[in-house]
């Protein structure tokens, strides 16, 4: 049998794992590369052996997006697979057309092909874009669980930014793990709050294997909880899931891929961010929760925003660093920092991009609508030596951090500087403990 010529265009997440459920062992396809895009020095490695497969045993190179239509010539590929998220439609047509005019097929793959069935419970928590509050709905469900004397274990959507083969299975209980597993401050941000709240988190490669070690971890599991990032729909078959909607960004629910898979799998939908968001906003992502998915439970919610020193902002010039995905790829241009900002009096938000040195400047040039924000970009050592050199440079008066973790202890600040924090915060009812009470109950877990 032919099997046919296949490139997996993604950026080190969703395309490993479409690959390891649907084609690793499959001998109808020839999975020829990768192409990555979103996620810096991706490309030029190679998706390696151990992992790949015996169908594969030089492994797979992983090359730049921009190349992939001279892939296509190059290895004759039949079908082109798109398999990574937090894009429009427009983006994921445009892909589709340059596929096709290339002379290949297009395709996406879906829950049933990829989702893998666990042995426990599973809730899966996801959003309809980068920076919609999925972390925070996350550690909420995760307490209210654990307040029921449950073991919850955690899997986080993948960041294989290192060794894949070192990352095939990683397990975080500690912040000491975050060193010993060599953390970026994209992986530190998401990890570090479970791990101080007292539960365990997975990440990795292969979502398989991590399932079956959470599963049977150590300390014990009665829960498992996809923690999904970059608006992902969950790698795990849930058995609740839960999708966070932004009304900072109205209409995105409707228009993101796959954000719109996830608002139409919800059993629950969260409108977060309604203590910032105008309800004009508001009521057009009602509507559209109302019209795409009538059967959801729908829980408003509100992210409250503390500060450690208030004193640090107000009459300030501030410069306000925010998480880094949230704003380029997340597309943000209102951060909790921002909010921060606004509600202590800042004087003025200070400019970055006059100070801006490196990797850092590579990133505002392949997105150049950031603004007047500082994304914490910290994939690889030197981009984290660019973000403290910037912020060196940068003139101010104090700078807020506006990171899950507090960049204090991954860079040098040299000025006056303090944080901000925001957790999820139910309005009225239904709610998320309400929710969980149902689960607990479905599933006999007390």
């Amino acid at each position: 049998m032919n099997r046919k010529n296949v490139i997996i265009i993604g950026a080190a997440g969703r395309d490993f794992h479409n690959f390891n459920t649907y084609f690793r062992d499959n001998d109808a396809y020839n999975v020829l590369a990768f192409t990555a895009a979103q996620i810096p020095d991706i490309a030029g490695r190679k998706y390696p052996a151990e992992l790949a497969g015996k169908l594969y045993p030089d492994g797979i190179p992983i090359y730049v997006e921009k190349d992939l239509e001279d892939l296509i010539a190059k290895f004759n590929v039949d079908v082109c697979v798109f398999a990574y998220s937090d894009v429009t439609y427009a983006h994921v047509m445009k892909m589709s057309s340059k596929v096709n005019a290339a002379g290949a097929d297009f395709m996406l793959l879906g829950p049933k092909q990829t989702m893998v069935k666990s042995t426990k419970p599973v809730i899966a928590v996801g959003a309809i874009r980068t920076g919609s509050g999925k972390s925070q709905t996350s550690r909420r469900v995760i307490e209210l669980l654990m307040e029921k004397g449950l073991k919850v274990v955690a899997v986080r959507h993948p960041m294989p930014y290192g060794d894949l083969v070192e990352q095939k299975v990683q397990r975080f209980a500690t912040v000491e793990d975050l060193k010993k597993h060599k953390c970026t401050i994209e992986e530190m941000e998401e990890y570090e709050p479970h791990v101080v709240r007292g539960n365990v988190i997975y990440a990795g490669v292969d979502y398989e294997a991590i399932l079956r070690a959470a599963e049977n971890d150590p300390d014990g599991c009665d829960v498992v909880l996809w923690d999904g990032g970059n608006n992902d729909f969950a790698f795990y078959k849930p058995d609740l899931t839960i999708t966070v909607v932004d009304p900072h960004r109205p209409g995105h629910e409707v228009s993101y891929y796959p954000g719109e898979v996830n608002l139409r799998l919800a059993d629950v939908v969260v409108i977060n961010k309604m203590d910032s968001a105008s309800p004009e906003n508001i009521q057009i992502v009602r509507n559209n929760i109302a019209k795409e998915n009538p059967t959801a439970i729908v829980v408003d919610a509100a992210s409250p925003i503390s500060v450690d020193d208030p004193s640090l902002i107000k009459g300030k010039r501030v410069l306000v660093i925010e998480d880094g995905p949230t704003l380029t790829h997340g597309e943000m241009k209102l951060g909790a920092g921002t909010v921060a900002a606004m509600r202590y009096g800042a004087k003025e938000l200070v400019d970055p991009r006059p100070f801006v040195v490196g990797k850092l400047a590579d990133t505002f040039r392949t997105y150049p609508n950031i603004g007047t924000l500082l994304p914490a970009m910290g994939y690889g050592d030197q981009q984290v030596k660019d973000l403290e050199t910037t912020i060196e440079n940068t003139v101010c008066d104090s700078v807020l951090i506006a990171t899950p973790i507090d960049l204090n202890r991954i860079v040098k600040i040299n000025k006056p500087n303090t944080r901000c924090y925001y957790d999820l915060q139910e309005i009225g009812k239904p709610d998320l403990v309400g929710v969980v009470d149902d689960f607990v109950k479905k599933h006999n877990l007390v």
